[in-house]
């Protein structure tokens, strides 16, 4: 399978979005709106719900269904609002020390002139920064498609997880093909350029055929990693979860090398 096979797995119009994860594995999800700054961004949604004995805070980036659905939720691409909503979240979480658990779905932050006007990139950034330091645990899930700093902006976590068929770059490989090459049709060369199936995570999610196939094999792994997860992070004392996700995102990049005393004879 190459990686535009996987990248049309991932944005197959049958995948499950979020909110049909929450409705599965959270049906007490009560979900919260709003920034408290300008509007409630639907493609960000958020709110609370019990999983395996423990309180937590959903973070998601919905997609949207059929046409209709996903104008409303501008395909899964959030403004500034959308990540302020998130992070005012979090840091009730933080507050009320309910562990996170994020779902990266989009193909990256809106880029309109008034997404921009708003602080669209100084709402990421500061998001990067107040999640490195949340002192409750976070985990992220990639569901299907994860986007540039769009997606990152939910995705720093003690722990990442990404389901088998899901992709997670820097930017899409249409955007990649049109800066590369000038057209955007050479989008299935520039993903396997872009190695968007290859990514620094901690967890692959199995899920058979696929998400749009078969739920019930994707969905049974994904509840038995998040109840692991949850169990162990749980446990961690505060400052060594800290510095642990500090670690992992620091030395993310970093490439050690030897040079074997043969070569310098």
């Amino acid at each position: 399978m190459t990686a535009y096979d996987q990248l049309k797995i991932a944005r197959h119009p049958k995948r499950i979005t979020s909110r049909g994860v929450i409705k599965q594995l959270f049906p007490d999800f009560l979900e919260l709106h709003g920034d408290r700054q300008f509007k409630d961004d639907v493609s960000i949604i958020g709110g609370i719900a019990s999983f395996k004995g423990h309180t937590v805070t959903i973070i998601a980036q919905e997609k949207g269904i059929d046409t209709e659905d996903k104008i409303k939720h501008n395909f899964g691409m959030p403004h500034p609002e959308g990540y302020r909503k998130a992070l005012r979240l979090m840091k009730q979480a933080e507050k009320f020390k309910r562990p996170i658990i994020t779902f990266i779905d989009t193909p990256g932050a809106y880029p309109g002139v008034g997404a921009e006007a708003r602080g669209q990139a100084q709402a990421i950034a500061n998001n990067l920064k107040e999640m490195m330091g949340l002192k409750t645990p976070v985990i992220v899930v990639v569901l299907s498609e994860g986007g540039s700093g769009g997606a990152l902006a939910i995705g720093v976590g003690d722990v990442i997880l990404m389901f088998e068929h899901a992709i997670y770059s820097v930017l899409s490989p249409e955007g990649f093909a049109s800066i590369l090459y000038k057209d955007a049709k050479r989008a299935p060369e520039a993903a396997e350029l872009m190695k968007i199936t290859s990514n620094i995570i901690d967890e692959i999610i199995k899920e058979g055929p696929g998400l749009h196939e078969n739920l019930e094999i994707g969905l049974s792994q994904l509840t038995q990693e998040l109840e692991k997860q949850l169990e162990s992070l749980t446990r961690k004392p505060i400052k060594r979860l800290l510095i642990s996700r500090y670690e992992k995102f620091r030395k993310m990049g970093t490439i050690l090398e030897r040079v074997s005393d043969e070569s310098t004879n």
